[in-house]
């Protein structure tokens, strides 16, 4: 398979049509190669315009939406970066070609070692791949200027928010147990605010439940 062109194709017929400009995003996605971050058998379907599950429940992000997710967060070449799971590796090393330092924490250690495999192969310096509980994230390397959470999730905890540096945003599909709707938080000294991007469906990442509220 001619995975250059593939590549090509994603660029031209999924992610630049949805409205992604950064130039430093489209070089990223145009440069990594999908292929390389996911399982043998999954190679072919690499740039498919969905989310591929990779085991475990968790999956590849759509190419479109990771994109328009990491435009959204504005990420300069000197921002330090915390992913919220790693997974296979391929988000990290899109962001490892935008940001100056990439986090990236997962409980999984089977996806840990595939991502740290594939990340080091490619010649990605700038990121490491740390164990953690995804809901907890990285506080000993905190704070950070971008937060990306590589999965939608019911809520995002305050837990999270609060390992943003002043004027950090955090970028995440936030479903409340619902329609996913990629939102954009910041952070403003104490206070938090939270815009609502666009809608997007794709593969939930384990834990992060809302609280259930108490029924008479």
């Amino acid at each position: 398979m001619d995975f250059a062109a593939a590549r090509h194709n994603m660029m031209e017929g999924q992610i630049r049509p949805n409205g992604v400009t950064d130039t430093a995003v489209l070089a990223a996605m145009a440069e990594v190669p999908r292929e390389d971050y996911v399982p043998k058998a999954l190679r072919s379907i690499a740039y498919t315009d969905d989310d591929l599950s990779v085991g475990n429940g968790r999956g590849v992000m759509e190419a479109m939406v990771l994109a328009r997710l990491l435009q959204a967060a504005e990420i300069n070449p000197e921002d330090v970066v915390l992913e919220i799971a790693t997974g296979t590796g391929y988000a990290t090393a899109v962001l490892a070609k935008i940001a100056n330092t990439v986090v990236s924490v997962d409980s999984d250690p089977d996806f840990r070692a595939m991502a740290i495999s594939a990340v080091s192969s490619h010649g990605h310096d700038n990121a490491v791949v740390v164990a953690g509980e995804l809901e907890v994230g990285y506080p000993a390397q905190a704070p950070y200027n971008v937060i990306f959470i590589n999965g939608s999730v019911e809520v995002v905890p305050q837990a999270l928010l609060d390992q943003l540096a002043d004027g950090g945003r955090l970028v995440a599909v936030v479903t409340g147990g619902g329609q996913g709707v990629a939102t954009l938080y910041t952070r403003t000294g104490s206070s938090f605010g939270h815009r609502k991007l666009f809608d997007a469906n794709i593969l939930p990442l384990p834990g992060f439940r809302k609280p259930v509220g108490f029924v008479f």
